[in-house]
């Protein structure tokens, strides 16, 4: 599974990053590495709930392998 993170930088220096595939993950960082860290953080939070909550999330299936 790969997710892409989109960066930008606002006009007073914080940093946005967000994940486009996964509607409201987004969170802001005093620097890019901090940005990057809390975005994929959200991300396989969210991630991780939403598997709990049944919900199918085609690229996570991929990722696992159930053995018999």
């Amino acid at each position: 599974m790969k997710l892409k993170i989109e960066i930008d930088r606002e006009e007073d220096g914080r940093w946005l990053a967000e994940v486009p595939d996964l509607p409201g993950v987004m969170v802001y960082g005093q620097t890019r590495e901090e940005a990057v860290s809390k975005v994929e953080a959200l991300a396989l939070r969210v991630v991780a709930d939403r598997i709990e909550h049944g919900e199918i999330i085609p690229s996570a299936a991929e990722a696992f392998i159930v053995a018999a």
